[in-house]
């Protein structure tokens, strides 16, 4: 009987959602069609489930909620000041979350949307890097509370009950500071994750946390530990006293094979460095699920075992939803949801093509070539009466679904005819605006040799099949800049890395460079269209950060709907200024794409070979004869 009241056992279920981006139904607004592969609808299905299958569960968020999709955009251009509560919100609060935290794309649409938008939320957040930043202000005021202690009942293996405190940080990458610069600087401030982390911990556990649980907005990379690292899980699974680990920002699924062989990951188990922890995916298409095991004693509760998994919304295999919708989180978003529909049915122009995104990263594209025309248009009237308006204007543009993490369904497929709001978000899915760079010859090749490291090593004397694209480069990242014309020699070694180390010194993928038939000057200038993000994050195209002689405040979607309703009618055609090169006639490279890619025009050169992995179809293609050539 003695030894029953010094070693209490039990078990504790922990759920998560990451990512969702707005994706509250199972909906995609871009093709104006339901799904099964994602939305909240579902995964609150599979949280009821979850919390069926344990007496004791707790429920997080870990951010990235206001922005992703054209129910997001809706509600920051007004349909947030009439429906008072975010639909986010309006679904979630019927869940009953125990605690949430910010992702990077919250603060996209300012903070005094992000603001009103919390107070929806029957949840309390959490976040211990970011601060106030004013002269009027404390020192180390928080923009919300650092952390959060959660009083709870957990119920032992006999039934009885017994009190556990449940500390919470939250946590977001300090690249925020970078990508929304416009919305926060002068406003807040961000501090090292890690570090933050290592001072608060300490904070809860001398104020009676049993167990600490960190809302990790960001993701998992195999790298050395530097200050004001972006995707920090690695190392803060090193924090002592750290319990549980819920994380996201890479939309990817932990524990999986893509975290296979890494440092500390022990797949089995879903632990990092021996902390049980997951990363629930994207857009509601899985939820985490971390399972504890626990006992008490005089000296207080621990953890003897743990299981961590992310279940998903969807079976690949079977091609069927492995729940159903949720009604009551439908209902709570109906009218946020019809409401999005018909602001996304509301046609801007007209386009005498199709338009898709299927082979964008391997030969010229319309899906970019538009965006680039119109950010042309807008800024060469921009330019008109400043110091800048004789020099040339180029644009920079990048493929941005291209299936990858986001899955095969992740691709723009627009028919000829009408073109409404829905879409130009699917043509630009994010709100960001438009910035000006001025840049050399010589810079402008630098910004082109970093876009190509988005291509595989290939070996001209190989075998066929050789994989093209390498997946740890992200499709947002190949700028295409157009204005020029160029070539990308995927034979020699890439340049730089994603992250813009340089790999290669003399490494040259980019040739025949050229400028209105000219092979461009290393000194000649050049005023590029591009990105906020690009402008204030991406240091090969902002060398020293002074390169910007435009920050608009338009966002680059406004400007393309602008220039579609002055074009009317548009004749959507890339112009092919730029050409993948250095295999020989026959030499085949395998590149992944939708399903949906074989209804439409293959151009020459491309051949279907078969399905993949997740949904994917396999292509084979012939970069000498590609296109035409």
């Amino acid at each position: 009987m003695g030894e029953s009241k010094l070693s209490i056992k039990t078990s504790l279920r922990i759920l998560e959602t990451t990512d969702l981006h707005v994706h509250m139904m199972n909906y995609d607004y871009y093709g104006d069609r339901s799904v099964l592969e994602y939305g909240f609808a579902q995964t609150a299905a599979l949280i009821r489930q979850a919390r069926a299958e344990k007496k004791n569960v707790l429920l997080f968020d870990n951010g990235d909620l206001l922005q992703g999709n054209p129910m997001g955009d809706y509600m920051a251009s007004g349909g947030l000041e009439s429906s008072g509560i975010h639909p986010v919100y309006q679904a979630m609060n019927i869940l009953g979350y125990d605690a949430g935290t910010l992702g990077n794309h919250e603060f996209n649409y300012g903070l005094e949307y992000l603001d009103k938008a919390l107070e929806g939320a029957n949840f309390p957040y959490t976040n211990a890097n970011l601060y106030l930043d004013g002269e009027d202000l404390p020192k180390h005021s928080h923009y919300l509370p650092p952390y959060l202690l959660l009083e709870r009942s957990i119920e032992d293996e006999a039934g009885d009950i017994h009190p556990i405190k449940i500390g919470v940080i939250g946590l977001v990458t300090p690249q925020i500071m970078n990508w929304d610069k416009a919305n926060l600087e002068g406003r807040l401030k961000a501090e090292d994750m890690v570090e933050t982390a290592k001072m608060f911990v300490p904070k809860l556990k001398a104020e009676g946390a049993d167990l600490v649980v960190l809302l990790a907005h960001c993701g998992y990379e195999d790298i050395p530990e530097a200050p004001m690292t972006e995707n920090a899980v690695l190392h803060l699974s090193r924090v002592p006293d750290v319990d549980v680990i819920l994380f996201g920002h890479a939309h990817k699924v932990f524990p999986g094979a893509a975290f296979e062989g890494k440092t500390g990951v022990d797949l089995t188990r879903g632990t990092i460095n021996g902390v049980p922890a997951v990363e629930a995916g994207y857009a509601g298409d899985h939820l985490g699920v971390v399972d504890l095991e626990l006992e008490r004693t005089v000296e207080g509760w621990k953890v003897t075992g743990s299981r961590a998994e992310a279940r998903p919304v969807y079976d690949t295999m079977q091609a069927a939803a492995r729940v159903r919708t949720d009604e009551e989180a439908a209902r709570a978003v109906s009218a946020a949801h019809e409401e999005t529909l018909n602001y996304i049915r509301t046609a801007v122009g007209e386009t005498t093509e199709p338009i898709n995104s299927f082979f964008a990263l391997t030969l010229d594209s319309a899906s970019v070539q538009i965006v680039n025309d119109a950010q042309r248009w807008y800024l060469k009237k921009e330019m008109q009466g400043t110091p800048y308006e004789n020099l040339p204007v180029l644009a920079a543009g990048a493929p941005f679904k291209t299936g990858g993490r986001y899955g095969p369904s992740f691709y723009t497929d627009i028919p000829a005819g009408p073109l409404a709001v829905k879409h130009i978000a699917d043509l630009y899915n994010y709100p960001n605006t438009l910035c000006a760079l001025l840049l050399t010859g010589a810079e402008l090749k630098e910004w082109l040799e970093w876009a190509a490291g988005l291509f595989r090593t290939i070996d001209p004397q190989g075998e066929n099949g050789q994989s093209l694209i390498d997946p740890d480069f992200p499709s947002f990242n190949f700028d295409i800049i157009d204005g020029v014309t160029y070539t990308i020699d995927v034979t020699r070694p890439a340049k730089y890395s994603a992250s813009c180390e340089l790999l290669n010194p003399e490494s040259e993928r980019i040739g025949k460079l050229c400028y209105e038939g000219r092979p461009v000057e290393a000194g000649e200038k050049f005023i590029i269209a591009t990105n906020n993000y690009r402008a204030f994050s991406t240091p090969i195209a902002n060398l020293d950060g002074q390169r910007i002689v435009l920050a608009s405040p338009d966002e680059n979607r406004q400007i393309l709907t602008d220039y579609i309703r002055s074009s009317g009618r548009l004749m959507s055609k890339a112009d092919g200024n730029w050409t993948l090169i250095g295999t020989p006639k026959g030499l085949t490279v395998e590149l992944l794409s939708s399903p949906e890619a074989r209804k439409s025009d293959m151009p020459i050169g491309i051949s279907f070979a078969g399905m993949a992995e997740g949904g994917f179809a396999r292509f084979e293609i012939d970069l000498s004869t590609l296109g035409g050539k």
